[in-house]
């Protein structure tokens, strides 16, 4: 099959690229909706990725609403420069899904929700206590990009927090973490989901 960008509309350009860039890896996106932080919003994007590693820079990338109004984690990043990013576990894929809902501004995700929220120890946020990985960010750059335009958030990790279940030490005492034990969920086309389902080695010659 070819494929001529040109001759597509953005939505079938969106579900080809979503369906065949595969897997990705989920942002879960906890941002204060206010100064005080008292209403937190809850995100997932799939846009994302590590740009740079000096400074720690990642990179998030987010549409509009369906009215065409910042996404309540874009405005959030705008408006007060922090972010915590965490990575999920593929048990989480129910959690991560309804937390894509579009809600009113202001409205957060965790109401109803299991989650629970513990302090960020080095930080002034709060993380999800049931994620094994959590990334403290403020926001480096903002780009727009694209027709509509997209927004391209770049965040710099401040602080990291990785639970101790999922690390350890090697034999030349690194830390090293492990992908099995963290079990990240990844995002593929549509309503489709990836867990790990062998992790395996191939050594540089």
């Amino acid at each position: 099959m070819d494929l001529s960008p040109d001759q597509m509309s953005p939505t079938d350009i969106y579900h080809a690229l979503t369906q065949i860039i595969i897997p990705r890896p989920i942002a879960w996106v906890l941002s204060p909706n206010d100064t005080n932080a008292e209403s937190l919003n809850l995100a997932p994007f799939s846009f994302f990725n590590v740009v740079c590693s000096d400074p720690p820079i990642l990179m998030l990338s987010m549409g509009n609403k369906s009215d065409g109004t910042l996404k309540d984690s874009c405005r959030n990043l705008l408006e007060r420069q922090r972010c915590v990013i965490h990575i999920a576990q593929d048990a989480q894929a129910a959690q991560v899904s309804d937390s894509a809902r579009e809600l009113n501004f202001g409205e957060s995700e965790l109401e109803g929700t299991e989650l629970e929220l513990v302090d960020f120890n080095g930080t002034s946020m709060q993380r999800l206590r049931q994620a094994p990985v959590a990334l403290a960010c403020r926001l480096h750059q903002h780009l727009e990009v694209g027709n509509k335009p997209q927004n391209l958030l770049l965040v710099e990790v401040e602080h990291i927090w990785v639970d101790d279940e999922v690390c350890f030490n090697d034999g030349k005492g690194r830390v090293r973490f492990d992908a099995e034990k963290i079990k990240p969920l990844a995002r593929l086309g549509g309503a489709e989901y990836a867990s790990l389902d062998q992790v395996f080695r191939v050594e540089r010659r």
